[in-house]
């Protein structure tokens, strides 16, 4: 695969069919698969190639698409290397399974996935608000979410013209 691959990480690549990957520096590799392969890739770089830190997940709006992507960060102590897993999902549903029983950290993560973006991480523990508890609009880091838009729709417009406000005004 790579003379730059550590081995046991070229051991797990070629058992997840499709996947591309990238060195992206010295100590980090891009790894592209089907979203179907991801589970099987986290549960082989756990327990083989001592991936033992999900760092993150991260989600990206891709509306031209019609997907998300997500963003899989683990972190190897052993091997000291970065492996950022992309996988695409369609919007609709925007369902994808959660990955809480390997890495405890993850429901943290998709919690905050779903209440930003909207997507459903089936078997996560909570999907729940813990941010946006008050929120009733939609997710707001989709691209097509309007600051002002919901802002009109929600909130009424008034002239805000106080007294003192004319006083600084007049100071300058």
């Amino acid at each position: 695969m790579s003379e730059q691959l550590p081995e046991v990480l070229e051991s797990v690549f070629r058992e997840i069919p499709n996947l591309v990957f990238e060195q992206q520096g010295p100590r980090r590799l891009r790894v592209k698969l089907r979203a179907d392969a991801l589970p099987a890739l986290l549960e082989l770089l756990k327990g083989r190639a001592g991936y033992l830190h999900l760092s993150a997940i991260s989600c990206v709006d891709w509306p031209q698409l019609n997907e998300f992507e997500l963003v899989y960060h683990l972190w190897s102590y052993e091997v000291k290397n970065l492996v950022s897993a992309h996988i695409y999902i369609p919007k609709k549903p925007g369902r994808y399974v959660s990955v809480y029983d390997l890495y405890i950290p993850a429901a943290f993560f998709e919690r905050d996935i779903h209440e930003m973006f909207g997507v459903f991480f089936e078997g996560s523990p909570s999907m729940e608000p813990f941010i946006l508890t008050e929120w009733y609009g939609p997710p707001p880091m989709l691209k097509s979410f309007s600051t002002l838009g919901y802002v009109e729709e929600t909130f009424g417009w008034q002239e805000y013209s106080p007294e003192w406000l004319s006083s600084v005004n007049s100071v300058q």
